[in-house]
């Protein structure tokens, strides 16, 4: 069993045991991911990103982790494949030759 696959038991046997599970539909997911990653905003907010408190940080990354893996596993998503797929269509849009040390969007490449 992969580190992934711990991760989700665990996350399961939390919500199972608290009988969540009825709360946890893809789209109330989704909803949940989004406000946890504007919580991980917050911490930035009107201050230097080495201001924000790391402990913080870490406990929102955590919170956005869990929502995103509990949403994967709702659509039987293999997380290693689906995040593996990304970085390959990423590298077809974002060439080395044309990305390299710039920000600019595919599309103004």
């Amino acid at each position: 069993m992969g580190d992934i696959d711990v991760i989700i038991d665990a996350l399961k046997k939390f919500r199972n045991d608290r009988d969540w599970e009825q709360f946890h539909n893809p789209k109330d997911l989704a909803i949940a991911l989004s406000i946890e990653a504007n919580e991980l905003l917050e911490l930035f907010l009107w201050k230097k990103a080495e201001d924000a408190k790391k402990e913080k940080v870490k406990e929102e990354l955590a919170d956005i982790f869990s929502f995103a893996f509990l949403l994967a596993e709702k659509y039987q998503f293999d997380i290693k494949e689906i995040v593996l797929d990304k970085i390959e269509k990423n590298a077809q849009k974002y060439p080395i030759d044309k990305s390299k040390g710039t920000a600019k969007k595919y599309n103004e490449l």
